[in-house]
């Protein structure tokens, strides 16, 4: 299935984007990722004041074949988290750009955006797997 992904997003390898809203950026999984992972059934995530460090695992979402963990494309702290995600889990395949965002964090190293890729390099890789 091809996939188009928000110009207005930095992408990680491991499937994570985050778009810049000022001070903070909101984080989610891509849409390629969660086509790959199907039905989503329950995802976790941590609490508002929660310190994020680049490269490790925050929380994770688990479909019906697989969990996985959510790695941190960038470090921050959680300033809010989207409760609708949690309450319901279909809303990351509904809305993945939208209304399915994971997390809200303000930056602790905002010069981490520009070591992820953009939408072009992206695309580029999920189409080459």
């Amino acid at each position: 299935m091809a996939h188009t992904f928000p110009d207005d997003c930095r992408y990680s390898e491991s499937h994570e984007y985050v778009r810049r809203e000022g001070d903070l950026v909101r984080l989610g999984i891509s849409a390629f990722a969660i086509d790959q992972l199907g039905d989503i059934v329950f995802v976790e995530l941590p609490e508002v004041g929660y310190p994020l460090e680049r490269g490790a695992s925050f929380g994770s979402v688990e479909s019906v074949k697989a969990v996985e963990d959510l790695v941190a494309p960038v470090s921050g702290t959680v300033e809010a988290r989207n409760e609708a995600v949690l309450a319901s889990p279909e809303e990351l395949q509904n809305d993945p750009y939208g209304e399915g965002w994971l997390l809200l964090l303000r930056l602790t190293a905002p010069e981490e955006l520009e070591e992820l890729m953009d939408a072009a390099t992206y695309g580029t890789k999920v189409q080459a797997a």
